[in-house]
């Protein structure tokens, strides 16, 4: 795309924005979306989250408030832009809604204490007065953290509970931000017990305040042990709950069944393809796995060299000047990498390209540097999933199908392997919420289908969809939604579409549904009028 025609744009999305600004009503949009977001951040008392029955009426309380001052906003002489911004701060309210009325954490999450100090031990010995000072609060509050917890659960879901008791005993071979080492700690209890000994070593007076946020994290673990077989509440928040999420919050119009008609469909297509792959090269050697940190580097910086030059070529889309040179890999190789690897790793670790495409550039990290340059702020500080997973999704196949690794067929196979990985959420998610699988079965379900596939991701993966509903399923939805607008705008505008313009613009709106992209984009408006009708209570924009 040239530089008029980047111009051309970048101008119509700022005079949108001006306009926007001048319209009644609008500044009072953009102060309620400020204030929604700061009613997500809980109220700390000297470090600790509040999450006491009072903290959560008061919470509530004020979601009531919102929701009237929300309708009392006209907007019936708003822009497209100006409606689709009023429906996102209406999904930001919705998800905190949800989470009073169904998913209710403080009751009923005991990962929800756990994570709020798993991470504690993962630092080193402090050598300055201002890291030894936090190190010392940090380590502290955790006996408040787990006097909480045991207040505050009571109606611990069983199957949380348990997950809860497996992360605080057990190291689960992910590998989640903690520090490298040759034999993990087990569990957050045994990375307390780590930073115990290396404080003792070193003679550090923090060793007394180690030694008791020790004590209580083994505390939570014995309590929870004690009491796992009273905990019967289920964490799946049944069909009903899930498709009120899936409008309310998501801002879809779709269903549990259509999703899981979509899933179906592209899940086997994904299988197919693989197969096809994996019997055409059957003769080719296999690819050769990663052996060292240098060579890592070296990988991921061919494969962003591989994907900028494509880019070029077929003028795919812009990178615009303020992007970064080069993306780093966000994936941490180590000397465990070459005998034992999880899912993730078994991909990235024989050919770099498949995560640098979907976590990198043009993927999460490129999507998310556009976002931050946004002007509007209310774009700038939404993050819609089935839009930014589906986005980095849907940049996997469409870059195998433009040739990306036309020079090693075998790495084909890796795509599809991950899309396969992703499809499989949709059946193990919507089956654990719906009560149709266990956890237990839903990982089952995942290793059987999904090549590469071993037991602790699946466990790892499986405690993020049970915790928050539709982040499993939104990869290829989202996905399919964004292949499904490239054809109806290419038809809209025939001879005149350019798919490189096309993403540009795509980019240029934010991090928001593809249902509401659609109707600002192409004027498409059945999808945007359904979720309206439901979420706003008012009629659409435009009829009477």
């Amino acid at each position: 795309m040239n530089y008029l025609k980047r111009l051309f744009l970048s101008s119509l999305v700022l005079a949108c924005w001006s306009d926007a600004l001048a319209q009644d009503g609008y500044a009072t949009l953009i102060e309620m979306n400020e204030e929604i977001l700061a009613l997500t951040k809980p109220v700390r008392n000297d470090g600790v989250p509040d999450l006491s029955r009072r903290a959560v009426a008061d919470q509530r309380a004020q979601l009531d408030d919102f929701r009237e001052r929300l309708l009392d906003i006209d907007t019936s002489s708003w822009s497209v832009p100006q409606q689709v911004d009023y429906l996102l701060v209406w999904s930001k309210m919705n998800d905190i809604v949800f989470k009073h009325r169904v998913m209710q954490p403080w009751l009923r999450d005991p990962l929800t204490y756990l994570y709020q100090f798993r991470r504690i031990p993962y630092a080193e010995a402090p050598s300055s007065l201002k890291a030894r000072a936090a190190l010392s609060h940090e380590l502290k509050a955790v006996p408040v953290m787990v006097d909480n917890a045991i207040e505050n659960l009571i109606q611990p879901a069983g199957e949380l509970a348990n997950l809860a008791i497996f992360l605080l005993d057990n190291f689960d071979g992910v590998g989640q931000g903690e520090p490298y080492r040759d034999n993990p700690p087990e569990g957050t209890i045994g990375w307390f017990q780590d930073l115990c000994e290396r404080l003792n070593k070193s003679g550090d007076d923090l060793l007394g305040d180690c030694r008791e946020a020790t004590a209580a994290a083994r505390r939570y673990h014995d309590w929870l042990a004690a009491n796992l077989d009273s905990m019967e509440a289920s964490a799946a928040i049944g069909m009903e709950n899930y498709n009120w999420y899936l409008k309310h919050v998501r801002l879809l119009p779709q269903t549990v069944d259509d999703l899981q008609a979509i899933g179906k469909r592209e899940f086997h297509r994904y299988r197919f393809n693989y197969i096809l792959d994996r019997h055409t090269n059957v003769s080719l050697d296999e690819l050769e796995l990663t052996q060292s940190a240098e060579q890592h580097r070296q990988r991921t910086r061919e494969a962003e060299a591989k994907i900028r030059k494509l880019v070029e070529e077929l003028d795919l889309f812009t990178i615009p000047d303020y992007m970064p040179d080069e993306f780093e890999s966000d994936v941490f190789w180590s000397p465990r990498a070459k005998t034992d690897r999880h899912f993730w790793e078994e991909i990235q670790f024989r050919n770099a390209l498949n995560n640098h495409i979907h976590a990198s550039i043009p993927g999460h990290r490129f999507d998310g540097e556009i976002r931050q340059s946004l002007e509007n702020p209310i774009r700038r500080t939404h993050g819609e999933s089935a839009r930014v997973e589906g986005w980095a999704t849907y940049l996997e196949e469409f870059l195998i199908q433009s040739r990306i690794a036309e020079d090693d067929p075998r790495v084909r196979e890796l795509f599809y392997a991950a899309l396969i990985k992703r499809g499989s959420r949709f059946f193990a998610e919507i089956g654990m919420h719906t009560g149709e699988m266990t956890l237990e079965e839903a990982n089952a379900y995942m290793m059987d289908w999904v090549p590469y596939m071993e037991e602790d991701l699946g466990r790892y993966d499986l405690v993020g969809y049970l915790r928050r509903p539709g982040l499993g399923s939104m990869y290829l939805l989202g996905k399919t939604q964004i292949e499904q607008l490239v054809s109806q705008r290419a038809f809209q505008l025939g001879d005149n579409f350019d798919l490189g313009e096309f993403h540009n613009d795509f980019l240029s709106r934010g991090m928001i549904p593809v249902t509401l992209i659609r109707w600002e984009m192409a004027g498409l408006d059945d999808e945007a009028r359904a979720v309206w009708i439901d979420v706003v209570g008012k009629p659409f924009p435009g009829d009477k």
